[in-house]
């Protein structure tokens, strides 16, 4: 796995892995390499997904006292 991988690839290929490990039978150790490679994986998409987040806080901080403004998600449905 590439450190740099982005998340849409990332996620793309856990899925892959995830499909491989539930619908082929495939002999322990292969299985047991494809699982680790979906933790690597999957711990690559937290961390990104965690700075993700704190860019997001940065953002939304009150300019004047530094709090978090915390506003409700609001669907664009129209």
């Amino acid at each position: 796995m590439k450190k740099n991988m982005k998340f849409d690839t990332a996620i793309k290929e856990l899925e892959r892995i995830v499909n491989q490990l539930e619908n082929q039978d495939m002999p322990l150790e292969k299985a047991l390499a494809s699982f680790e490679e979906g933790i690597k994986l999957a711990r690559h998409c937290n961390r990104l997904l965690e700075e993700a987040e704190k860019r997001v806080e940065v953002l939304t901080r009150d300019p004047e006292t530094g709090q978090i403004l915390k506003t409700p998600w609001e669907d664009e449905k129209d």
